[in-house]
């Protein structure tokens, strides 16, 4: 079992946030920052392990070769870029998890996206990242279960890279596409997920009874990366600050929730808060 000596380990927090905090123009794809200002992303990674995360991800959320073939790039230039900026900053403090997000295309038969096709995308997204030197694959922000199911074989039945499973859920406790937390643990826990939980779209308490339900059906390692709030157009960030953000995030530990860290909104001062904050429970 991952971390098995541990009983809490920090994630990072949201990459597009501290981007956009530097200068990453609107509609401008993050991951492009690998090759064109990898100075700024390997900072990003830098601030992270600096304020305790012992896993930092990749910046490469949307990087499969369906959507670089829009732009003229390929997953092994970005990935490669990624993993190595990620693996720099590190400096041997932290562990580095390849990103993989959804495919941003829905599978057959709601959609025109063949499974076959999906699998062969995660496929050359994770060889790539392990080949560069990632130690994990964390597989994020899925809604579809199939999607998610589909990622989790191509990683592992082509690499040895653990897996980190996440998915997103509204407030309702169901999933965009309406999977429960329970299908979602049994499935991801089958296809040989090391760890599994919740990332985006809610802030902490929005998160608990999701989470409590994965927790009562899965003896895996839980993740927990809630969004910091809801942004305000007003300002341009989000509600909630890294107090109150790591305040929400202390009940968890009472269901197990044992790797913790942040996604939209989050900053290295919001790991730094909830690290303190577990560390004194």
């Amino acid at each position: 079992m991952l971390f098995e000596n541990r009983r809490f380990v920090f994630y990072d927090g949201a990459m597009g946030t501290m981007l956009q905090k530097s200068g990453l123009r609107p509609n401008e794809r993050p991951d492009i920052l690998n090759i064109t200002s990898p100075e700024t992303v390997e900072n990003v990674h830098r601030l992270y392990v600096q304020a305790g995360s012992d896993i930092i991800c990749t910046n490469t959320f949307g990087a499969n070769a369906d959507t670089l073939a829009e732009i003229g790039y390929t997953p092994e230039e970005i990935i490669t870029a990624a993993v190595t900026l990620a693996k720099r900053a590190s400096v041997g403090k932290a562990k580095v998890a390849l990103d993989i997000g959804p495919t941003g295309q829905l599978l057959e038969p709601m959609g025109d996206l063949e499974v076959e096709r999906a699998y062969e995308l995660f496929k050359q997204q994770a060889v790539v990242g392990e080949l560069a030197g990632a130690d994990f694959a964390a597989i994020v922000t899925m809604s579809d279960i199939e999607e998610l199911k589909t990622a989790i074989l191509a990683v592992k039945e082509n690499t040895s890279l653990p897996i980190l499973a996440t998915m997103t859920f509204d407030k309702n406790g169901r999933t965009f596409m309406g999977y429960t937390p329970e299908v979602f643990a049994q499935t991801a826990q089958d296809c040989g997920a090391e760890a599994i939980g919740l990332n985006c779209s809610l802030e902490p308490q929005e998160m608990y009874e999701t989470a409590r339900k994965i927790a009562k059906v899965s003896a895996l390692p839980l993740i927990i990366k809630p969004n910091a709030g809801l942004p305000n157009k007003a300002t341009g960030g989000y509600d909630m600050g890294a107090v109150e953000f790591a305040k929400q995030m202390i009940p968890f530990a009472k269901i197990g929730a044992k790797i913790l860290g942040g996604c939209c909104g989050t900053t290295p001062e919001y790991i730094r808060e909830l690290k303190k904050a577990f560390l004194e429970l």
